[in-house]
């Protein structure tokens, strides 16, 4: 995945665990941030946008102003990337069960076809906006279309796809959905039970 950017998003207060950054809450013993990194490994750059800290290697920035939502943060990230890389992961940091393969595997979608970006789809058919991989041209010109519209601060990731063609992709290998993210005390009880 060499000519792979990833941007992984890793702010938000996680108010509905308590308190603490999100990213950050173990899962089997290891940050939920590193487990994403770790599907990422393979990838060039590789930037975090939030406050936490991150291994060697991997970028690190902040939306401005800091806390100003998703597409705020996914731009700070697209700052720190080359504009010669053709493709990019965009993730949130607390995807526990993301796979380097479940990343390769949208990445194969993209290729495969014409569209802007493929995303995976939970059972219910609800996009997972934040676990997607993105032609880097296409997630730019709708970045630059959002900052001249209605700005980037506050908006929202689905008026930041608005205008993108996406692949949305199942996943039916066994084992927790690559998508699975952590949102809730219930939520975290599930990804420990399926971590076993």
């Amino acid at each position: 995945m060499r000519d792979l950017a990833a941007i992984v998003l890793a702010g938000g207060a996680g108010r509905r665990l308590g308190g603490p950054a999100k990213p950050a809450v173990p899962v089997a013993g290891h940050r939920m941030l590193d487990r994403v990194l770790r599907a990422v490994r393979e990838a060039a750059p590789i930037v975090v946008v939030g406050s936490l800290p991150v291994p060697t290697g991997v970028r690190a920035t902040l939306e401005d102003p800091a806390g100003s939502g998703p597409a705020a943060a996914t731009a700070a990230g697209f700052a720190l990337l080359p504009h010669d890389v053709p493709a990019v992961a965009l993730l949130a940091a607390d995807l526990p069960f993301l796979t380097a393969s479940a990343v390769a595997h949208l990445r194969h979608e993209l290729d495969t076809s014409t569209v802007d970006g493929a995303l995976y789809v939970d059972g219910g058919a609800r996009r997972q906006l934040l676990c997607g991989v993105w032609r880097t041209a296409a997630l730019r010109a709708a970045l630059d279309r959002l900052a001249t519209g209605r700005g980037l601060p506050g908006a929202s990731m689905r008026a930041l796809f608005a205008e993108l063609s996406v692949r949305e992709v199942a996943w039916t290998e066994p084992g927790p959905p690559p998508w699975f993210d952590c949102d809730t005390d219930e939520d975290l009880r599930q990804a420990e039970e399926w971590a076993r």
